[in-house]
């Protein structure tokens, strides 16, 4: 197993750690917690590119550890009161919406290649932030007037992303169905 993979790893042993930290009253700790998973993220993508080390492993495991982490902080948050039901509904759906996509793209042609549109990687940056500046002010008080500017921003990429995801698995799957066609 090389270094980025590992990292993807910790990641995902992070999340039940978060969970109960936040379920505990100790969103001091949760929010370094969550802080250092976001910084493993944006390292293991970089040691993998500048170092060879891009595995097919790595392509699944890096989303997956994102998606339970930030699936995991706006369900927690909620739970405790401090995101709206609503933004954690459309997360939740977005996601599955893009597995289900993935599914059936891959189910139907047999030819899945997983890369994030940048739209995603901006909506996935807002997700991030929303997450921590909700924590922050949680736990100190301050920049809370950032907070609803940023559940609007995330609402909107994360609605623009899933559209983006569904009319780019729809185009996929007509130019792979057009392409099996006998002229």
């Amino acid at each position: 197993m090389n270094l980025p993979n590992a990292l993807s790893f910790l990641r995902i042993f992070a999340v039940p750690v978060f969970i109960w930290l936040m379920l505990n009253g100790r969103e001091d700790v949760a929010v370094w917690l969550f802080a250092l998973a976001g910084v493993t993220d944006a390292v293991d993508g970089a040691i993998a590119k500048r170092f060879g080390m891009v595995t097919e492993l790595g392509g699944y495991l890096d989303p997956l550890a994102d998606k339970l982490l930030l699936i995991s902080g706006f369900t927690v948050l909620t739970y405790l009161g401090q995101m709206p039901l609503l933004l954690t509904l459309a997360v939740i759906t977005r996601d599955v919406i893009i597995l289900v996509g993935a599914v059936v793209f891959q189910l139907m042609t047999g030819s899945l290649r997983m890369r994030p549109l940048w739209i995603s990687k901006v909506n996935t940056a807002a997700q991030i932030v929303l997450v921590m500046l909700t924590m922050i002010a949680q736990v100190h008080g301050s920049l809370t007037w950032l907070v609803p500017g940023f559940v609007w921003i995330t609402a909107a990429t994360t609605s623009v992303s899933g559209l983006v995801y569904v009319f780019a698995w729809t185009r996929k799957l007509a130019d792979n169905t057009a392409q099996e066609r006998p002229s």
